[in-house]
């Protein structure tokens, strides 16, 4: 099998099962802060940093609630299982970057990581998420490629992959949508506060020998939690966020 053919069948298996890809952060997690020496780290480096994380995964929910939010039914930001695009969106913050969804998730689970306190743990999780996700990403664009043809070349020979070029932005043709947001981003952000849960839980686990978890944290897990319920009962059982439709 050629390159190009074994990087997009590969790419696509990757994309099928991405989903997975946190439950592997998840695991890497436990021998690094096992690993990591919380005693040389002061208290208040230890709030930078954690304060840091959560600016990372803020970011990354804003980038991936915009993309969420303009993105018109059809094309690719929309497909969750398998390759699906009925038009190219290459407008709104798909004039700045190629795979904005991407980037979200890497600063979503980035802030996670560096809440971790181990910079080695980071520079390995960039560089897996890296390898992983350019697999998806080449298998995305040939699809494209076959399906738009010079159309879809011609954006792509402008618009980054990964790193924004604010200066080619377009204006969205779809008006924001929170009713899009809420439907599909509610899981999303309650895994996020799980991920802080959980590396304090293993860092308090390894460090004092106990289990302890913040009231602070606890707390924002519970209301996170009880949100996250309500909303999917809203998409599952009412209408109140059903999605108008968008051209």
């Amino acid at each position: 099998m050629a390159l190009i053919h074994s990087f997009e069948s590969s790419g696509n298996i990757l994309f099928k099962y991405r989903g997975q890809f946190p439950v592997l952060l998840f695991l890497l997690c436990i021998p690094y802060v096992y690993a990591t020496d919380y005693t040389g780290i002061n208290l208040p480096s230890q709030r930078i940093l954690l304060f840091i994380g959560i600016a990372f995964c803020l970011l990354g929910f804003v980038i991936r609630a915009i993309t969420i939010g303009t993105t018109p039914k059809g094309t690719s930001g929309r497909n969750t299982e398998k390759q699906i695009a009925e038009q190219l969106n290459t407008v709104g913050i798909y004039s700045v970057l190629r795979h904005p969804l991407y980037v979200g998730n890497y600063f979503m689970w980035a802030g996670i990581v560096v809440y971790t306190m181990n910079f080695s743990f980071f520079m390995i999780f960039s560089l897996a998420y890296w390898l992983y996700y350019e697999r998806i990403m080449f298998a995305e664009e040939r699809f494209l490629e076959k399906k738009f043809g010079d159309v879809y070349l011609n954006w792509s020979l402008k618009v980054p992959a990964f790193i924004p070029s604010f200066s080619k932005y377009q204006k969205s043709t779809v008006t924001f949508s929170p009713k899009a947001v809420f439907r599909r981003e509610y899981s999303g952000v309650l895994a996020t506060v799980i991920g802080f849960v959980y590396i304090q839980f293993l860092r308090n686990f390894f460090a004092l020998q106990k289990v302890f978890i913040s009231t602070n944290f606890i707390t924002v897990l519970i209301i996170t939690a009880a949100a996250a319920l309500i909303l999917r009962s809203l998409k599952h059982y009412t209408s109140v966020l059903k999605e108008e439709e968008k051209d």
